[in-house]
């Protein structure tokens, strides 16, 4: 094992006996244990470790081991298994075969297979012993599998923040796990199997695309204490946890109504980013709201139907009639209703109609509806209603079309009396259940008689008028079916046709095309989860041909890097504009990960534009390929010129104007864009330099839209470690004081020409964060910490790269809330620039603009002096040409 390691000494082990030296356990002459946790080793593990035929613990964790895992096959008595939190970037098929008494096993936080992944094997469901299975943060990918919710003996289950897909396998609705982690994926599908896992005590579905209700039998969870299901897009109302010791319980961020519960819980994230009725904690809502949701449960709460409920206010959705603010009708025909009429209805008191015909509708009608007095109209024709007939009294009753339905009603014959009207807008229906409890023949003249007719007197004079408005409703009604009609034919043919607003020649309409399949990738693209991308570009779209040309069919001499994402290429086109060509790599094609990644880019760079961001050029998606087109940056990668052996080293004006730059393009992400952007993958090699040495901010595939009126916004964890906030790290939770903190570990590599992290140093130094703030505790010890390439220069220079070296010790602050905002940090590096002028100036794009003030004032005064030039006749005229450039114009003020 120590031969595969660079820093082996730290072992402390010689010769002689293995079971005489540190960290090794034995049992007789047998080695049983190695312990050699958070020892700062760094180095590969020999192939050959199942060798150690009676291992039973292995402790390996927080090290910096690499390479490929060794596989553990046939080791039948290893029961503990500690692999987390190296760098591990491999694992062989057959590691967990054979390990019949393996009982715990983590392997968090190691880059399996990189962007390719890995799947879970079978073999694990034959180690029946195993209670612990930690895969957080690994690479991995494919459904959850069956078979670990018929494993009697595993309790807990980690697998959060992988490329895990599809849903919550069935198998875990009787399974005994006390802890189940699954958050941050994409995964999606009801969550309805928790409801049957009776034993957890800690439940993490948060960050994922989970949809449908809280089980119910989640309160049976009698010991729950932690339960995140922050979000999701959950929707009905919150079951009764009161009886659960809650210690912790998050709902923000999904489509809840109803009340807010109230809990035992000591921590919550609030309650935000839901419908819920009230804004205090077990406030009951109004009883027509509670009537509506009870409804609303019956039928699945159905997203078409919730999509514009408010919370508060029944009347202000489509489908519910008010008059006033009394709920009068509920108007739902044709809408493919599954599930069964609640009883909550009857809580409507002035509830007259309910038109809920043509659907799928199931069960019997409750006799709840017979008891309300303002009712007059149900219509419930051709649906799948079952049982026996209610008795009704003076009610219009609608069932024809439903087969399984008892039609007579159970007791004496109803009242005869007259029936009232239907609803605005309800023809004479077929099937009617007249005043004496008899069915009529649809088109029968018996029918026709039984229509209800209106019992109100009018005078002489109105009939006239009452019989135009009549007409004219009627013509109404006509032309609004008609409407429909056509809009259902049109949208059989992949097109909606919408009818303009009223101010808009009526004769016109707009057309808008839905989720049909483009040749070569069309201006909408489906993205992984379903969603369709709109790319509003203009005239982005460039074809393979004129790249395939341009890099001369992607020749291995025009590769300018690689990464995750793919190849990056070096293209001239006829004209001899230099462009920079990503192409995605076919393995990455498949990948939703990889798919998202793609999308976002072309969706962030096509509506944000700044002189310290990569300008997107174009793209391309024609069959497999999938290419994004940049302009051309020659001076590569900061990281480049910082870490690469035999690159010149960037002096400190250089640096400083980088950092500006930087912090330039960062602040119009967060603060100045029309929404506001988390980049989270800020770093060196991120960050392009042009022919000046003038920095732009790339590689926006992890991009998040800040969403408005939150202070943040939980996801997948993506980025680099080294890079990555504490916070954003341990929680998923991400703010743009993530960036800040990135920013601050980009100073700290200018400041000190190191890696954020370097595995070449020992554990206590190897993470640059830590060292630097360990390390500078003031101006005596800060002189050491300083990259030697910067040393040479005046006190003045050493004065600078102190304040640089504070900012950063600011924007890495351990609570987000104790570090500046990307403003702040430009208002600290603009006047240090300014002192410390660059060899190229900007010219004429900085004139008259003081770079000591916030850009905000800046605008202020560039408009004043271009107004101060104006004399009074001109004071309205435009002083610069409208046009591409108006778009941004607080991109480039900077």
């Amino acid at each position: 094992m120590i031969q595969g390691l660079t820093n082996g000494a730290l072992l402390g082990w010689g010769s002689g006996d293995p079971c005489s030296w540190k960290h090794i356990q034995c049992r007789g002459q047998s080695i049983i244990g190695i312990a050699v946790e958070s020892l700062g080793l760094v180095g590969t593990l020999p192939g050959n470790l199942n060798k150690l035929a009676n291992l039973e613990y292995l402790g390996l964790q927080f090290n910096g081991f690499h390479g490929a895992l060794p596989s553990l096959s046939g080791l039948k008595n290893l029961r503990t298994v500690y692999l987390n939190s190296n760098n591990f970037a491999t694992i062989p098929g057959d590691f967990f075969r054979g390990l019949d008494s393996l009982m715990v096993i983590y392997l968090d936080h190691n880059n399996l297979n990189g962007t390719a992944g890995w799947q879970l094997p079978d073999d694990v469901q034959f180690s029946t012993k195993l209670v612990n299975l930690s895969l957080t943060n690994t690479s991995l990918g494919g459904p959850i599998p069956e078979f670990l919710g018929t494993m009697a003996s595993l309790k807990v289950l980690n697998l959060a923040y992988n490329s895990l897909t599809g849903g919550l396998p069935a198998s875990f609705k009787d399974s005994a796990m006390t802890q189940l982690e699954v958050n941050n994926m994409a995964l999606g599908g009801s969550i309805d199997v928790v409801g049957g896992m009776t034993s957890l005590a800690q439940l993490w579905l948060q960050g994922n695309q989970f949809t449908g209700t809280i089980p119910v039998g989640l309160s049976n969870a009698v010991a729950m204490a932690d339960l995140r299901l922050n979000d999701n897009k959950l929707k009905g109302v919150v079951p009764n946890f009161t009886a659960l010791p809650l210690s912790h319980f998050s709902v923000t961020n999904n489509n809840l109504m109803g009340p807010i519960p109230l809990l035992r819980a000591t921590n919550t994230d609030g309650f935000g980013g839901n419908k819920f009725c009230q804004s205090e904690a077990g406030k009951a809502c109004s009883a027509e709201v509670t009537a509506l949701l009870g409804f609303l449960g019956g039928i699945g709460f159905p997203d078409s139907i919730i999509a514009d409920w408010s919370g508060t206010d029944p009347c202000a959705v489509t489908w519910v009639v008010c008059d006033r603010t009394a709920v009068i009708g509920l108007k739902l025909e044709r809408n493919q209703l599954a599930g069964t009429l609640s009883p909550a209805v009857a809580g409507l008191a002035d509830l007259r109609f309910v038109m809920l015909s043509n659907n799928n509708l199931s069960g019997s009608i409750p006799p709840e509806f017979a008891t309300m007095k303002s009712l007059k109209t149900l219509d419930l024709r051709n649906n799948s209603l079952s049982g026996p007939m209610v008795k009704f009294s003076g009610v219009t009753v609608l069932v024809d079309g439903n087969p399984l339905l008892n039609t007579a009603p159970a007791g004496s014959a109803p009242a005869t009396t007259p029936s009232p009207p239907s609803p605005p807008g309800t023809p004479p229906p077929p099937g009617t259940q007249d005043d004496s409890g008899n069915r009529t023949r649809p088109n029968s003249p018996q029918a026709s008689s039984k229509f209800p007719i209106v019992g109100v007197a009018v005078p002489i004079a109105g009939v006239v008028s009452l019989a135009l408005v009549a007409g004219v409703f009627i013509f109404f009604l006509c032309c609004r079916h008609k409407g429909k009609h056509q809009a259902s034919r049109s949208s059989s043919s992949g097109m909606l046709v919408h009818p303009r607003n009223s101010n808009s020649d009526p004769d016109m309409v707009k057309v808008s095309v839905t989720r049909t399949a483009e040749p070569n990738g069309g201006g909408n693209h489906s993205g992984p989860s379903g969603d369709v991308h709109v790319v509003e570009a203009g005239n982005l779209v460039i074809s393979i041909q004129v790249l395939r040309d341009a890099t001369k069919n992607f020749s291995r001499d025009t590769i300018l890097g690689r990464g995750g994402f793919g190849v990056v290429y070096k293209g001239v086109l006829d004209d001899g504009t230099s462009i920079a060509v990503k192409r995605m790599e076919a393995s990455t094609v498949v990948s939703s990960k990889g798919l998202s990644e793609f999308h976002a880019e072309i969706a962030v760079l096509t509506k944000v534009r700044h002189r310290h961001l990569v300008a997107l050029l174009g793209y391309c998606i024609e069959g497999n390929e999938k290419l994004l087109v940049y302009e051309y940056l020659p001076n590569g990668t900061l990281a480049q010129h910082l870490f690469e052996r035999g690159a010149k080293p960037l002096d400190w004006k250089r640096r400083l104007v980088i950092a500006l730059d930087v912090a330039r393009g960062m602040e119009y992400l967060h603060e100045l864009a029309h929404r506001s952007f988390i980049h989270r993958d800020l770093k060196p090699s991120n960050i392009l330099l042009d022919d000046d040495y003038r920095a732009k901010v790339s590689d926006f595939g992890l991009v998040k839209l800040a969403p408005e009126g939150k202070y943040s916004i939980e996801t997948r964890l993506a980025g680099t470690f080294g890079y990555l906030a504490p916070e954003y790290a341990v929680t998923g939770r991400v703010t743009t004081k993530a960036d800040v903190f990135s920013f601050g570990v980009v100073l700290m590599e200018l400041i000190t020409g190191r890696r954020a992290l370097d595995e070449s140093q020992s554990e206590e130094n190897m993470h640059l964060v830590t060292w630097f703030r360990r390390t500078h505790q003031g101006r005596e010890s800060f002189a050491r910490m300083i990259d030697p390439a910067l040393l040479e220069g005046t006190e003045d220079k050493v004065e600078g790269i102190y304040t640089v070296a504070e900012l950063a010790k600011h924007c890495t602050a351990r609570e987000p809330y104790n570090r500046p905002d990307m403003g702040h940090a430009v208002s600290v590096l603009a006047p240090l620039v300014e002192q410390w002028k660059p060899t190229a100036s900007d010219g004429e794009e900085t004139k008259g603009i003081d770079l000591n003030v916030s850009l905000p004032q800046a605008l202020k005064q560039w408009q004043a002096s271009d107004d101060s030039n104006l004399d009074d006749s001109q004071a309205s005229i435009p002083t610069r040409p409208v046009g591409f450039a108006d778009s941004f114009t607080s991109s480039d003020a900077r």
